[in-house]
């Protein structure tokens, strides 16, 4: 049984919600975004202007799709009226980040080199210190995918906490050699 399934989603005023078929294309005062909902899974208009998110049968792969169908569905609106940010933090001597415009940052992470970072159509970044920054768009998948190739470029390694890291993230830490 999907709980969070057949939750209704609240489309907020100035959101326009057009369903065609199986795509769902959700415009809001962010900009626009549009999703294939799975072959089983409907997406309908509510008269009291909610969408409804519902399953024609039983089986466990209708059952599987409901609640993912439905978070992305409400996730695109979400988006498209707040949209989404991934906040990041820099931890170690001489790691910073620069930014080079609203799409480009450039991180000293103790390589031999810089590193640029373009962000892709949608993205943007906001750099609030030289060991603060942010990501941001409309998108939750792309915003969570484009922090965390950030993220790799070097991960908090478990000796001095030192890499890039989401803001709040605990760094399990380990003890170094024993001494004598």
């Amino acid at each position: 049984m999907s709980r969070i399934g057949k939750l209704p989603i609240t489309v907020p005023s100035g959101v326009d919600v057009t369903i065609d078929g199986q795509t769902v294309t959700v415009k809001g005062p962010k900009g626009t975004l549009s999703h294939e909902v799975a072959e089983p899974i409907v997406v309908a208009r509510d008269e009291d202007g909610t969408l409804a998110v519902s399953r024609p049968n039983e089986q466990r792969k209708s059952k599987e799709l409901h609640g993912l169908s439905r978070t992305l569905v409400h996730n695109m609106v979400v988006g498209v009226t707040d949209g989404y940010e991934k906040k990041l933090e820099i931890v170690g001597v001489g790691y910073r980040v620069l930014a080079k415009g609203p799409n480009q940052l450039e991180f000293s992470l103790g390589y031999s080199h810089t590193i640029t970072v373009d962000a892709p159509e949608g993205i943007t970044f906001a750099v609030e210190s030289p060991t603060k920054f942010s990501v941001q768009g409309i998108d939750k998948q792309s915003v969570g995918e484009v922090a965390a190739n950030i993220r790799k470029l070097r991960k908090p390694e478990p000796y001095k906490g030192k890499g890039v890291r989401y803001a709040g993230e605990q760094v399990r830490r380990k003890v170094g050699k024993a001494g004598k």
